[in-house]
């Protein structure tokens, strides 16, 4: 009797369902709680909640708030589909989503002067400045995040949504850069035309070996 019952629990700790939820290694559990926990940090920072001292309830110019709000809605969506992915092993009932900004690509190149930077001595020094800072220093730590998380996946359903999570965060990076740099607040400076033009001609391609078509 002995030998049935543990033949029979066998059995079902290697039922296919256990085996969908149990797909994970013991690392990845870890990356897992991770990354859905700098998300929640993410998504407590952007939300405003009456508690909390949040970005939503300073920020001043209407562009940035809109940033701001659309990018907190699309990665409450992701979120959802994170964590879905992580307790099932299966396909997400909402599959990964695109994220699509809505600035231009144009960037200011050069530097102008400006006042010295310094911390924030008080709340009410906060401006957009800053925080579209803090935005930017989210989106750019999550994006290296899921980045380096995916390579330790073992379960190729969460390993592909974060995967495609990426370029999600490297698109809202981009944005808030393209707003800083907009304002001035990120300054792009550039080379001297001669030193540049030595670093665009220091390469030269190779031919090709072999055929280069992949194959069906």
């Amino acid at each position: 009797m002995q030998n049935q019952n543990q033949t029979e629990n066998q059995f079902a700790t290697n039922s296919p369902n256990q085996q969908h939820i149990k797909n994970h290694g013991g690392h990845e559990l870890f990356d897992a709680h991770e990354v859905i926990a700098g998300l929640i940090n993410m998504l407590d920072q952007y939300q405003m909640y009456d508690q909390y001292q949040m970005y939503d309830q300073y920020v001043q110019d209407p562009e940035l708030k809109s940033i701001l709000q659309r990018q907190s809605s699309f990665v409450t969506q992701m979120y959802n589909t994170v964590v879905e992915s992580f307790q099932t092993g299966q396909d997400p009932t909402i599959p990964t989503q695109q994220y699509k900004m809505t600035q231009n690509n144009n960037v200011l190149y050069g530097m102008m002067p400006g006042q010295p930077k310094k911390p924030n001595q008080s709340i009410n020094e906060l401006s957009d400045q800053g925080l579209s800072a803090y935005m930017l220093g989210n989106t750019k730590s999550l994006a290296t995040l899921l980045a380096m998380t995916a390579l330790e996946m073992t379960n190729p359903v969460l390993r592909r949504v974060i995967a495609d999570s990426v370029p999600n965060f490297i698109e809202m990076s981009y944005e808030i850069f393209l707003y800083q740099n907009k304002h001035r607040y990120y300054q792009v400076p550039q080379l001297m035309d001669q030193d540049m033009n030595i670093m665009l001609t220091s390469y030269s391609k190779v031919p090709q070996q072999g055929n280069i078509n992949m194959p069906h």
